[in-house]
Formats: structure tokens, sequence, C-alpha cells
């Protein structure tokens, strides 16, 4: 079975195709170039405020880009959870009673 590309191979590649130097990227998010070398390798978690940055830098999708992230966050959080799914559904229902916009955007996705 073929690994799925982490968001760190995903960065390395994304530089890499537009032939930007680490130590420019590094720059722009902020960090060392040997943190962003240890983010590419996955030695190192990638911070949820780095990926409208990355987003922007690459001309992608930051919703699609953070909806990634937040989903395999979950999923490494539920990963051995023997009741993950039925967690999953109580999730949603707490969601809809949290606020009212994100009700609404609940009401829209059906």
């Amino acid at each position: 079975m073929m690994q799925k590309e982490n968001l760190g191979d995903s960065i390395r590649r994304l530089r890499e195709q537009a032939e930007m130097p680490l130590r420019k990227l590094a720059a722009l998010l902020d960090i060392d170039q040997s943190t962003l070398s240890k983010l590419e390798r996955g030695e190192r978690p990638v911070n949820r405020q780095m990926l409208p940055i990355i987003a922007k830098t690459f001309n992608l999708d930051e919703k699609e880009l953070i909806i990634k992230f937040m989903s395999k966050q979950v999923a490494y959080q539920l990963a051995d959870e023997k009741y993950a799914m039925d967690i999953l559904i109580a999730v949603e229902e707490e969601m809809r009673n949290y606020n009212p916009k994100i009700r609404n955007d609940f009401k829209d996705r059906k």
C-alpha cells in the first residue's frame, strides 16, 4: 500500500516546483531554515498559522488546505478510539449548537 503524501512532503514538493530556496520560504513563514527542513521531513508538525501563508505563496485554496490539515489532526486524535465514528457524529451535533454561523454552515451543506 502506498503511503499518502503528508503535509511536509507537499510543502517540499510545492517549494521545489516553484524553484524556491528553503531560506525564502522559511523567511515567509518566519521560521529558520532548519525548522522548515524538519517540517518538510515530517520531523516537526506544521503549525496551523502557517497554512494561510503557504496557501497564498503557492496559490492554493486556503479552505482546502485547512480542511486537509484539520481532518488529519482529528483523524490522528481518533485513530485508536473504539467509538471514533460515534464521536464524529457527536462533534457534528456539538458544532451545530456551538454558534449560529456554524449552524448555518451545516444547513447550507445539506
